[in-house]
């Protein structure tokens, strides 16, 4: 079986409306081959598509893996460079409908995210990890470099411990990964769902507009240099007052501080 994608919706006051997506093929580990990724490309697609949403979250089944990188067995029978070239950029469409999806994407990682897997939560917005995660980027160990969203690591953990991963092919910790910058958050491992609602309800108090301005921003913020940068944030803030999200959330506010 090649896994299933599944999507849930959950709907809550204070938290708002919340799309979870589970990839689920336990016998692998979560292990993405072609027709899962092709599965989750779609699925991200449609909740792309819903401006109800307040945030998504991606996890893997089970208590073992969130992601445990690319199927070895699908890689090992690619027979040239066409097909390595077609399978990652399946990888790549993967984190990129991550890193297009309009809402916050919050990473639920639950066990193993390795490869293609750590590549997918640093496409995510935020990281929330139990402690018996572990993480690495052994693709160097099996003859392939690691590629695609692994060059959003820098931005997060730094050049020389990107090198580590990727050079040394090592696995990490979550208490490690958290002091590294690679995650946001730890929790004990049954505390994780807790935790994630905790993380929703925040984004449930924010204006939903405004969180998909600011992911947008963000993402402006990466690739820009800093005085541009800076520039963009003045048609953002301006773009916010087509709705009329701005001014019933600032009168709310400003109610409740007389």
């Amino acid at each position: 079986m090649p896994g299933t994608i599944r999507i849930t919706h959950a709907e809550a006051p204070g938290t708002g409306r919340v799309a979870h997506v589970t990839i689920d093929h336990q016998a692998k580990l979560n292990t993405l081959n072609p027709e899962l990724m092709g599965d989750f490309v779609a699925a991200m697609a449609s909740l792309s598509g819903d401006d109800s949403l307040h945030a998504v979250t991606v996890t893997g089944a089970g208590p073992k893996a969130f992601i445990g990188g690319a199927d070895i067995g699908t890689m090992a029978a690619i027979a040239d460079e066409a097909g390595a070239e077609a399978f990652i950029t399946l990888v790549h469409d993967c984190c990129r409908a991550v890193r297009a999806c309009p809402a916050p994407v919050i990473a639920r990682i639950n066990g193993w995210t390795l490869g293609a897997g750590l590549e997918l939560a640093a496409a995510c917005d935020l990281r929330l990890a139990a402690e018996g995660a572990r993480f690495g980027m052994p693709e160097v160990r099996v003859g392939i470099p690691s590629v695609v969203e692994a060059a959003l690591l820098p931005g997060l953990i730094g050049w020389g411990r990107t090198r580590r991963l990727l050079l040394l092919g090592e696995t990490i910790g979550a208490a490690e990964a958290l002091d590294w910058g690679l995650v946001e958050r730890v929790v004990p491992d049954d505390a994780l769902d807790t935790s994630l609602e905790e993380w929703l309800g925040l984004l449930g108090e924010a204006g939903r507009r405004a969180l998909r301005l600011q992911k947008a921003l963000i993402r402006r913020w990466e690739d820009l240099p800093m005085a541009e940068a800076i520039a963009a944030g003045i048609p953002a803030f301006a773009s916010a007052w087509r709705t009329d999200e701005p001014r019933r959330m600032l009168g709310a506010f400003a109610q409740r501080r007389r």
